[in-house]
């Protein structure tokens, strides 16, 4: 079954069964000043998160996505409000939260096995032996099927493969929460497929606690346990939630025509293109 709740009463009553809830966004405002002007992007932005979801934030080019992922991952910092991780606040980057950007952001003169242990070798220094280390590096290298091209420079490889490798590096930090922001956007369709058949097996495998960023629509029914409708900015804030209880493992063949699938792709499509249409672009004089 597919549920869709308005925004306040979905809050609520996560709270009150969960207690105090594993990632909470609490009354966050964000706006951004340049000289005299400001612009309001984030306003009113109220979420909570509980531990091993996956949720999906979409809504139309400058909703303030990006900006919301950015507060989770403490690369901005909230104008008022509080993005709280376990009743910690938040307001710097840290290990815990692990970002994947839409460019892969690899160091170019690094092999693929060097530019995760970079980031092994940073977080668990004095936690884990050379021994230890190495292994994780290899082990996250598995999770993605990229040990077979451990040893090779991200010139060598494919967009997909670069993607694998970030994908890797991420999860080698053992992060509460997985960040990404529109990882899959600059890929070709089967590519793009591929990738998200991995991310959901290692969901499925791992629990791990993941928000996403797209703008693609079967992308968020299909991954997604819950998917995050965003307002037009300026201003933005939360629409909708929209609950997707499809159950797991999910492979993509059986859900073309599952009603429910096809029912929550319908309630996201509604919700973008009817009550709340993309902006229109003024023509250049």
């Amino acid at each position: 079954m597919i549920a869709r709740l308005d925004h306040a009463t979905h809050t609520t009553a996560r709270m009150q069964v969960a207690g105090q809830p594993f990632l909470k966004l609490d009354r966050v405002d964000k706006t951004f000043a340049r000289g005299s002007t400001s612009t309001n992007v984030l306003s009113d932005v109220n979420l909570t998160i509980e531990r091993g979801e996956y949720v999906a934030v979409i809504g139309h080019s400058g909703c303030g996505k990006s900006t919301m992922l950015n507060l989770i991952a403490g690369l901005t910092p909230v104008t008022s409000g509080a993005v709280l991780l376990e009743g910690l606040e938040v307001n710097e980057p840290g290990p815990e939260r692990a970002v994947v950007f839409q460019n892969h952001s690899l160091l170019p003169w690094l092999t693929c096995y060097e530019n995760v242990k970079l980031a092994v070798d940073k977080v668990f220094s004095g936690l884990k032996s050379k021994a230890e280390r190495h292994d994780w590096v290899l082990h996250n290298l598995d999770l993605v099927n990229m040990v077979h091209a451990k040893d090779r420079r991200p010139s060598e490889i494919s967009g997909g493969m670069k993607q694998r490798i970030g994908i890797a590096r991420a999860l080698a930090m053992e992060p509460k929460v997985l960040l990404l922001d529109e990882p899959f956007g600059a890929l070709d369709a089967l590519t793009r497929a591929q990738l998200q058949d991995s991310v959901m097996d290692i969901h499925g495998r791992l629990r791990n606690t993941v928000i996403m960023i797209t703008h693609d629509v079967d992308e968020a029914v299909l991954l997604s346990d819950r998917i995050v409708m965003m307002t037009n900015g300026p201003s933005a804030t939360i629409g909708e939630v929209l609950d997707i209880r499809l159950p797991r493992p999910r492979k993509r063949l059986d859900l073309v025509e599952d009603k429910e699938y096809v029912h929550g792709r319908a309630a996201v499509l509604e919700f973008l293109y009817a009550r709340h249409k993309a902006p229109q672009v003024e023509a250049a004089e």
